[in-house]
């Protein structure tokens, strides 16, 4: 199959020395380092598990309200802001 590829510079000056010390074709670099790259796979890494604590969320907020507070709340930050004058 023939595709065109664009090579960052050091990919090109792995595959350059690839060719001068192995005396080999670009098209057989290329074709070995993509083997060699497939073959060897992904590398296993343990799964990620977020530690969470429960911070006792209170009894009496009302989620359908959520984004009226946090309305209210940056109105109060901005007003805030603006009393100290940034």
């Amino acid at each position: 199959m023939r595709t065109t590829i664009t090579l960052d510079a050091d990919v090109e000056q792995l595959l350059k020395k690839a060719i001068r010390e192995r005396d080999i074709s670009f098209k057989e670099a290329v074709n070995d380092a993509i083997r060699t790259g497939l073959k060897a796979g992904a590398t296993k890494r343990p799964r990620f598990r977020q530690q969470t604590f429960s911070m006792g969320a209170p009894q009496n907020f009302q989620w359908e309200k959520a984004l009226g507070m946090a309305a209210a709340l940056e109105d109060e930050e901005i007003m805030r802001k603006m009393a100290m004058g940034k």
